[in-house]
Parts: C-alpha cells; sequence; structure tokens
C-alpha cells in the first residue's frame, strides 16, 4: 500500500507526539523498562532504587482472589517523566505518584506509570499501586514453576527466583535492587500466613486474621515469599557466636511434622557452625518453611526462612541455611552471577561433610572430578560463570563446578586463608550486591602473593573439563 503526501504529515505528526511522550519533553526522561540482565533483559528497571515495599494484601483462598495495595518509596536516580514497574498478570485499578493520580498503561510484564508531576533525580518518592486479580503460575525458561503456586486445602506458596515475584506484587524485580518490606496478608480466620522477617503483628476481627510481617534488612525480591495455608509454627532461639539469642521461627504443615522435627533439631547446629565459618548470622531471625511435598518441585532460599517441599535431609538444610550468606545478604549483581550463590551453598555442604565424619571436600572434589559425569552430564557442558541461557542459570555446573571454583582457590591459599577469605568476603558485602567480576578482584586482593590465572581460565571460565585436577 502507498502512502499518500497528505498522509505524511499526519504520520510524522503522530511520531513526534510518540518521541515526546517517550523523551518526557524537555526535562526528565523515562526510567529504562529492564536493566539488561543478560539472561532476563526485561527484568528489573532503570531510573531508581526502590528502598521500600509496604504490602497490603487480602487473599480469598476459596475463589483463590488476591487483592492488593502496594506502597513502594524510591529514590529517582535521574529526571523522571515516567518510571516502570514490574508486574505479571492482574488488573491494575489506580496508581498515585506522592499521593496525586498518575496515569498507567501495560506493556506485557511492564506497568509504565507517569506521575502527573516530573520526579527530581534524587528525590525520595511513594508510588501506590492498587490491583488485584487471580494471581498466576509463572514456567521458569527451565520447566521449573514459580510465582502463585496453589497448594492443598485452597492454600498459596509464593516463590520468586528468578522472575516469580512479580506475579503477585509489582516492584522492581532484579536481584540488584534490595529493599526492606513491610507485608500485611488478610485470610479467613484459621488460615495462618507466614512470611519473611518478623511477625510484627497478628490480628483478628470479622472472621479475618491479618498477619503483619516485618523485614529490617534489605531482600531482593525474588526472596520474598508468602505461605497461606494449614501451618504449625514453632518458635526456638539459637545462642549465636556473638552470645546472643537468636529468634527462631518456624512453619510446617502438619503432614510434616514428625519429619521436619528432625531437621529443626539440626538448625542450631547449623547455623553456629555457619557462623564459625561463614562469619556472623546476617539477620534478625531464622528458621524454616516445611510446605507439603506436592506444593512445589524445589527448595529454595527464601530470606530469613528457605522453604522446603517436606522434610529436608541435613544436606539440603545446610544449602539453603548456607544461602543465607551467599544469595541472600551477599546478593548477584545479575543472573549471570548465580554460580556466587550456587557454588557457595554446594561447597557448604562439603564442609559440613568433611567437619562433620564424612569424605573430605578434597574426596568429593576428586570423585566428582573423575566420575561426575556419569551423575551429571551436564557437569562440564559449560563453565560456571557463563551459563549458555536463562534455561540453565541453575544447571549442574553453576553448583558443582562453582563449588570446585572455591575448592581450587582453597588448594592455591591454604586451609587458613580460605577461612579467612569467605569470611572476609560475607563481612564486605553484607547486605549488598556483587558480581564475578568483584568476586575475582577481591580474591586477588586478599592474596596479592598466588597466581589465580589457572583459576579462572580452567575452572571459572573455561570450556570442558579441565585437563588436571
Amino acid at each position: 500500500m502507498s502512502r499518500t503526501a497528505a498522509a505524511v504529515p499526519v504520520v510524522l505528526s503522530a511520531l513526534l507526539a510518540v518521541t515526546l511522550t517517550a523523551c518526557g519533553g524537555v526535562d526528565g526522561t523515562p526510567g529504562g523498562p529492564g536493566v539488561r540482565d543478560p539472561y532476563f533483559p526485561k527484568a528489573g528497571n532503570g531510573g531508581y532504587d526502590v528502598r521500600h515495599y509496604a504490602l497490603d494484601l487480602s487473599y480469598e483462598p476459596a475463589a483463590r482472589h488476591l487483592a492488593g495495595t502496594a506502597e513502594i518509596t524510591a529514590r529517582a536516580g535521574q529526571d523522571l517523566s515516567a518510571f516502570d514497574l514490574d508486574l505479571s498478570g492482574l488488573d491494575v485499578e489506580r496508581v498515585e505518584v506522592q499521593g496525586r493520580p498518575a496515569r498507567f498503561s501495560r506493556n506485557g510484564q511492564e506497568l509504565i506509570v507517569r506521575p502527573h508531576d516530573e520526579l527530581d533525580a534524587g528525590e525520595t518518592f511513594r508510588t501506590v499501586v492498587h490491583y488485584s486479580g487471580t494471581p498466576r503460575t509463572i514456567t521458569d525458561p527451565d520447566g521449573s514453576e514459580e510465582g502463585w503456586l496453589r497448594t492443598a486445602g485452597g492454600g498459596a506458596l509464593a516463590l520468586g527466583e528468578p522472575t516469580g515475584s512479580m506475579a503477585w506484587f509489582p516492584g522492581n524485580h532484579h536481584p540488584s535492587d534490595k529493599a526492606a518490606y513491610d507485608i500485611t496478608v488478610s485470610v479467613p480466620e484459621g488460615t495462618e500466613v507466614v512470611s519473611n522477617g518478623e511477625l510484627a503483628g497478628r490480628r483478628t476481627a470479622g472472621g479475618r486474621t491479618a498477619f503483619h510481617w516485618s523485614t529490617a534488612e534489605p531482600m531482593a525480591t525474588y526472596l520474598a515469599t508468602l505461605a497461606i495455608g494449614d501451618y504449625t509454627l514453632h518458635r526456638s532461639t539459637v545462642r549465636t557466636a556473638a552470645g546472643h539469642d537468636l529468634p527462631v521461627l518456624s512453619a510446617v504443615v502438619p503432614s510434616e511434622t514428625g519429619p521436619a522435627g528432625k531437621a529443626m533439631a539440626r538448625l542450631p547446629e547449623i547455623v553456629r557452625w555457619g557462623e564459625d565459618t561463614f562469619g556472623p548470622y546476617p539477620f534478625s531471625s531464622t528458621g524454616v518453611i516445611v510446605a507439603g511435598e506436592g506444593d512445589a518441585g524445589y527448595a529454595l532460599e527464601t530470606q530469613y526462612r528457605p522453604v522446603f517441599p517436606g522434610a529436608p535431609d541435613t544436606g539440603l538444610l545446610v544449602h539453603e541455611l548456607a544461602h543465607q550468606w551467599f544469595g541472600d545478604s551477599v546478593t548477584p549483581g545479575s543472573w549471570r552471577d548465580m554460580w556466587l550463590n550456587e557454588g557457595f551453598a554446594t561447597y557448604a555442604e562439603w564442609l559440613w561433610e568433611e567437619e562433620h565424619g564424612g569424605d573430605s571436600a578434597q574426596e568429593t572434589f576428586d570423585a566428582l572430578y573423575d566420575h561426575g559425569e556419569d551423575e551429571y552430564e551436564d557437569l562440564w557442558s559449560f563453565p560456571p560463570a557463563e551459563p549458555p541461557g536463562a534455561a540453565h542459570i541453575s544447571d549442574e555446573p553453576v553448583y558443582s563446578r562453582g563449588a570446585m571454583v572455591l575448592h581450587k582457590i582453597r588448594q592455591t591459599v591454604g586451609d587458613k586463608a580460605f577461612r579467612d577469605l569467605v569470611r572476609g568476603w560475607t563481612a564486605k558485602h553484607r547486605h549488598g550486591n556483587a558480581d564475578t567480576e568483584d568476586f575475582t578482584s577481591y580474591v586477588e586482593r586478599t592474596a596479592p602473593d598466588e597466581d589465580f590465572t589457572p583459576v579462572w581460565r580452567d575452572w571459572l571460565y573455561g570450556e570442558g573439563k579441565p585437563e588436571h585436577p
């Protein structure tokens, strides 16, 4: 179809209008609809940094309906004419910015917000999103399910790695933007709600109970969780290395009460061991959430209290609690850096075995090098620091080869220096973010007389199986 001369000015006018809207006029510009993560480019948003989420939610288990108000306090990193929030599904009724109604539109997972008045760089601003609907389950590129998972009896389990949290609240859903949280959830009386942090309040009226959970320490959105249903709460304390009592709050479904008791009995010992090995426990409480075996297909290191699909064995409990240091406190800068989470948590299992009557870490390393491909056919398929795509960020090279990288560092510097190095790493980036380059630079600065070139070349970035263990 040809374009007539009369149509050209109309088209140019439309293009000019779009351009002016996209650029926010002369002053502010819109924040980016993503932070260019190498595997999830649409995740997160540019132009601002979230400081606090206040979520006020109401859930109707029988109808599977969620109604929510999200109050998001953030700081503008630039002059902003518009900004994006990530939200998958759910209907948005209205949005306010700084107390004034804001225009908004939807484009896939992007909720595009245009405040009434442009925001200045450095300005702290408050956005309120009113939304509702049936939260969805998201299928990851690797085929696993996350987001809002339905559980027995009309319950629900919210799991977020890597992008599932956008299924139940709007936000800046990338690990590089951590914030504090207050999450209040109203449910029918008799239903429990367990989340991250501390139970700051519980109030029953009119046949409903509202639970208020609060997290003071920064948390990435993928580590936020909700467990709604029939849970029994268990409370105790752990005496920390610093000599104070760390609260323990665990939630267990009735069918797992017996088996989970064995795991919970080991938790204080594992936390104390973790403090001795990795440094002070990074959060104000600990615990576990033990859901039913069919409620999720995997365990996840949700902050403060990891989630397990059924009672965990000791090795899995060690792994997920180690994540409180590696992944939750020291959070990856992007999803490319997953090996820093999983490699450390896997190596924690090796260290636990070594110090509790099992194989030494060297024996585990040697067995993996000699016969690992018999158990994990993909073990040598790619280097841990460079997964080939989003579907592979949780593959075995990220876990086992990541742990092998750490063991090679230990071989290079010696046992005592390695322990000091690990404790220094968790202290340096406590409650922050770090990427692979941060880690390799840190290791080289910590042991300046050692040559780590073979470790990085052959084990961290090398293709295939290294020639020599």
